[in-house]
Formats: C-alpha cells, structure tokens, sequence
C-alpha cells in the first residue's frame, strides 16, 4: 500500500483532500462575510444583506464547482447536488425577496441524501463507496456502516437546519452553517476513524496469519 493510500485509509487527509474541503468551504465563508458586511461594502439597508449574500453564495459556488473541475477534471456528486440546490432556492430566495428559499435548502438537501443513503442501506448497496470516490479502502461491511451512518447524520443535519431557522434569527442561521454544521460533520467525520481502522481489507499475510 502506498503512503498516500495508507494515510487515506488511517484518516489522514491528502493534498488534494484537504483543496476539496477548501473549495466546499469557501462559498460559506463568502455567504458569511457578505450576511455580516454587505451593508458596509455595497450600502444597502443591513435587512437585505442575506440577498447580498445569497448572490454571493451562488458565484463563490459556481466558481468553486468549476475550479473542482479544472484541478481534478471532475466534480463529486455530493458537491454538484448541492451546487444545483444552491442555485435554484438562491435564484427564488433574490426573485422573490423571500430568504426562507435559502434557508430550507440545507433541509431538503440534507433529507435528499440521507433518502439515497439509506435507501441503498436497505437494498444492501453501500454506496459511499462511490461518493468517497476511492479516498478510502474498505471491506463492503465497512462500506456499509459509513452508509448508514452518515444517512442518519443527514437526517440529524435537517432536522437541526429546521430548528435553527425557524427558531433563531437569519444572522444567527447564518453563523451557524459555518461555525456549527462545519465543525459538526468534520467532528463525526474524525469520529468514523475506527471503523476505517476496523475494516480496512487485511493483506494476505495478514489474513494468513
């Protein structure tokens, strides 16, 4: 096995992993940003900031996406989705001058996951083996409890989103998606280690062994 597969299938992070977190992450950071200052940087009122952010939130995807494409000459399914996704309820949430488009989004996304996931679970096919895209080798029982697992961690993010947003204020929804969510889904992320570690295929002196 080589280093770069050994440090994927341990729970270390490539290069290349770590630029895919960095273009998932940036359109957050831009949405953030502009919900926080649009008002000083463009001076509109501070209430329509969140469609500042939203047009913003759309771009930096846009970008993101197309660079993901030119750096490794394809785009992951799970971003894409969420890609499409952010483009529709950003385009009804600036039409409509209604944020609560953008704001069930995450909702509706993270349900459409957590359905194929769990869907497939029930059918027997773990299929993050695909989404993960050959990032980690795994037994198809490994490959099976990180489909189940991470399908009810999608459930647990849209019901969290519906909490959130229908409870708390637009800035603080806001703040949550990048300083809540993100650390939540990297923390249950480290959390699958073990079962990386558990059911990683033996080789055949270990096996024999």
């Amino acid at each position: 096995m080589s280093d770069s597969k050994a440090e994927a299938t341990h729970g270390g992070m490539t290069g290349s992993q770590w630029v895919r977190m960095a273009i998932e992450l940036g359109p957050l950071v831009v949405f953030f940003l502009l919900n926080s200052r649009a008002d000083a940087f463009f001076g509109n009122a501070k209430e329509q900031n969140i469609f500042y952010a939203t047009g913003g939130f759309m771009a930096a995807t846009a970008i993101s996406l197309a660079y993901s494409y030119v750096k490794f000459r394809k785009i992951p399914t799970m971003p894409l989705v969420t890609g499409i996704f952010v483009m529709v309820f950003g385009a009804l949430t600036i039409w409509l001058q209604d944020d609560q488009f953008i704001k069930v989004k995450p909702t509706i996304v993270n349900a459409l996951f957590a359905a194929a996931l769990l869907g497939a679970a029930a059918m027997g096919k773990p299929v993050m083996k695909q989404l993960f895209d050959g990032a980690f080798n795994l037994t198809d029982k490994g490959w099976m409890i990180l489909t189940v697992r991470w399908g009810l961690f999608f459930v647990l993010l849209g019901i969290v989103n519906e909490v959130v947003w229908r409870n708390f204020s637009t800035d603080f929804w806001v703040s949550f998606k990048l300083f809540g969510i993100m650390p939540l889904t990297m923390i249950f992320g480290i959390a699958q280690i073990p079962v990386l570690t558990k059911h990683a295929p033996k080789s055949e002196t270990e096996a024999a062994e």
